[in-house]
């Protein structure tokens, strides 16, 4: 059966535009979620890149049945997705990672401006993207933080005076730490004794574990060892290259003394890495720890006094994406802040940039308890179906709010990142 579907135009805050949708459905009503349809064979087939993170297959179904269109997602490690991503645009027409890749992508040319009046809800999108605090006092914190690089800029650079073109949807965020087993690591209080510095404690040796990500696993380790006066860094977001090797000083040696158990580089690892007690204490990504939760772990996210290392989630546009792939790109990235989709992730720690919407699609128990900072009032489910919060249990941090005020520093790719990689292959093979 062949899909009808027809133009129309929906106002949006910066003009009228032209998107394709069902019969008697609007993106501007929020209908989704009522489907179903019938996919035509003739309908283009939406190739979706990211990692495992957000690429899940409730997501992916959903998304098809709400705007009828063929959606193909290809997950895979951060480091693979981006080098794809950087040498093959043609091989996708979304890309799906953190702000941190953001900066190689544009500079490659491998990913083309987003026109924010083609964005229904971008006025719904809110501060902290755009100005890069949630309130008047938070702390930006180091690195890049995702406003630095949003928009387009006259002369081609990202920066973040306002314009008409932004290079990525801001969508997907959170703040990450690490996790621990309180069963057998002693469960400390939230911004006063959590410290990054407990990765480096002699205690745990040989049960701690890193993200195998330089980008993201360098700033938890660089977190630690300031944490313990081991390192001194000028700017933690922009390392100098003497810093850099002193870090790594540090590191080696801890690994060729048995200190860490090893290095994951995918969620269910690390979920693996605590379930089997190979490690009791390592940096930890927010589904890890509710899938953990779900299988009885006493699994705890750690709010370290010294702030958490923070990640913006980024849907960009292959600069190779035109015509119909392209209307179905916009249609998708409209779709990802209808609403249901930021309340499904809500429910594994995730937050979404305009979070009102997505409320409407929560229950007040969820809310509060995922963007609230409030007691869990009845025992709540994960995406997949399990209990992951108990009555009466308190998010670690507590609010969306306190959370994203206490920034050390966002997810980034410095300066002297080329130097990075080869001290971070050395360290994963010290011996």
């Amino acid at each position: 059966m062949r899909l009808n579907r027809r133009k129309l135009l929906i106002g949006a805050a910066s003009g009228s535009v032209a998107m394709t949708v069902s019969p008697a459905r609007t993106m501007a009503d929020n209908a989704f979620g009522s489907g179903p349809y019938v996919i035509s064979k003739k309908t283009p087939t939406l190739r979706v890149l990211g990692t495992h993170v957000t690429l899940q297959e409730p997501l992916r179904r959903q998304a098809e049945k709400d705007l009828g269109i063929r959606i193909e997602f290809q997950p895979g490690g951060s480091a693979a997705v981006l080098h794809q991503a950087s040498t093959r645009p043609e091989s996708f027409d979304l890309y799906e990672q953190w702000s941190n890749s953001l900066r190689l992508l544009w500079q490659a040319g491998s990913i083309q401006p987003i026109e924010t009046r083609r964005l229904i809800y971008w006025d719904e999108i809110n501060s902290l993207t755009k100005t890069g605090r949630l309130t008047p006092d938070s702390r930006i914190g180091a690195g890049d933080a995702p406003h630095k690089l949003l928009y387009v800029q006259p002369d081609g650079s990202l920066a973040s005076s306002q314009s008409d073109e932004v290079s990525f949807l801001p969508y997907v965020h959170n703040v990450d730490s690490f996790a621990y087993d309180a069963s057998v690591v002693p469960r400390g209080e939230p911004y006063k004794t959590e410290s990054w510095g407990w990765l480096l404690d002699p205690r745990w040796a040989g049960k701690v574990a890193l993200v195998n990500e330089p980008t993201i696993g360098l700033f938890d380790a660089a977190l630690a060892v300031q944490s313990l006066g081991l390192v001194a860094f000028e700017d933690i977001g922009n390392m100098t290259k003497q810093e850099i090797r002193s870090l790594f000083k540090v590191l080696i040696k801890l690994r060729r003394e048995g200190h860490f158990r090893g290095v994951w580089n995918s969620v269910p690892r690390s979920v693996e890495l605590m379930r089997s007690r190979e490690a009791v204490i390592e940096s930890m990504f927010s589904p890890g720890v509710s899938a953990l939760r779900g299988d009885g772990v006493n699994c705890i996210y750690a709010a370290p006094k010294e702030g958490y290392r923070a990640w913006h989630g980024v849907m960009c546009l292959s600069a190779k994406t035109e015509g119909r792939s392209k209307d179905a790109a916009y249609d998708f990235m409209n779709w990802w802040l209808s609403g249901w989709p930021g309340a499904f992730i809500a429910r594994q720690g995730y937050y979404i940039s305009n979070p009102e919407r997505s409320r409407q699609q929560m229950s007040v128990s969820e809310w509060d308890y995922w963007y609230g900072g409030k007691p869990a009032a009845v025992d709540l489910l994960g995406t997949d179906g399990r209990v992951v919060v108990r009555k009466g249990e308190l998010r670690s941090g507590g609010s969306y709010e306190r959370r994203f005020s206490n920034i050390a520093v966002w997810n980034t790719v410095m300066e002297n990142w080329m130097d990075t990689l080869p001290a971070w292959n050395e360290f994963l093979t010290a011996n």
